[in-house]
C-alpha cells in the first residue's frame, strides 16, 4: 500500500498489484469483475485502456465502468496523438463519468499512468511541474486534469498486465481499438 498527498490535498491510498488483496476493501477486487459480481456495491470498478497505431498516430481510448449491477463503456479517439496521452485521456474520463463520490479501484496496464499517479505527480507539483531535470513535464496538461479529477475519489490503484485474459482490461482494449477505427473514420 502507498499513500501520496496531492498537493496539500487529502492524502489518497493506492493498492498496487503487489499488495495483498486482503488489504482494504474486498478481499477479491482483482478477481471480482471477472465472475461478474462486484465485492462492495458502494464503489466503482474501473478498467482503463489506451491505444495508438503509430505512436504518434491516430488513437483511442476505452473505459470500463462498474458500479453495483451497472456497467457502462466509454470510448474516444484522435486522429494524431500518442499511447501516453490515450492512457491519461481514458483515465481522466473515467473519472469524470462518475456523477457522485465513491470509492474506487482502479485498475490500468499502463505503467506510465500508475507510476505518474503513484510516485511522480508529488513531486512535478513540488517542482512546478518540472521534472528532476528542471524539464517541463510532458502531457502536463492531462496530467494536471487528472489531479483534479481524481480530488473528490478516494482511489486504490491497480496494475494488470496487459492483453492476458483479464476481462476489464480486454474489454478496454477493444474500446480504445473502437476509438482508433472511430477516429480515422472521421472527416478531417
Amino acid at each position: 500500500m502507498l499513500s501520496v498527498r496531492l498537493a496539500g490535498r487529502i492524502t489518497k491510498t493506492f493498492l498496487l498489484a503487489h499488495d495483498s488483496a486482503d488489504g482494504p476493501g474486498c478481499a477479491d477486487h482483482a478477481r471480482a469483475p471477472r465472475h461478474g459480481s462486484l465485492c462492495g456495491m458502494n464503489e466503482a470498478v474501473i478498467y482503463t485502456d489506451g491505444a495508438c497505431s503509430g505512436n504518434p498516430g491516430p488513437g483511442g481510448w476505452g473505459v470500463v465502468l462498474s458500479y453495483g449491477d451497472v456497467v457502462r463503456e466509454l470510448h474516444g479517439g484522435e486522429r494524431s496523438t500518442t499511447n501516453n496521452r490515450m492512457e491519461l485521456l481514458a483515465a481522466i474520463s473515467a473519472l469524470e463519468a462518475l456523477t457522485r463520490p465513491v470509492p474506487v479501484q482502479f485498475y490500468t496496464d499502463s505503467k506510465y499512468v500508475l507510476d505518474g499517479i503513484t510516485k511522480w505527480v508529488p513531486g512535478w507539483q513540488r517542482n512546478g511541474w518540472k521534472t528532476a531535470s528542471k524539464q517541463p513535464v510532458k502531457n502536463v496538461d492531462l496530467w494536471q486534469r487528472l489531479v483534479d479529477a481524481m480530488a473528490p475519489y478516494e482511489i486504490s490503484w491497480h496494475w494488470v498486465k496487459g492483453h492476458n485474459g483479464d476481462p476489464g482490461n480486454e474489454r478496454a482494449d477493444e474500446l480504445a481499438r473502437l476509438g482508433i477505427a472511430e477516429a480515422l473514420a472521421t472527416s478531417r
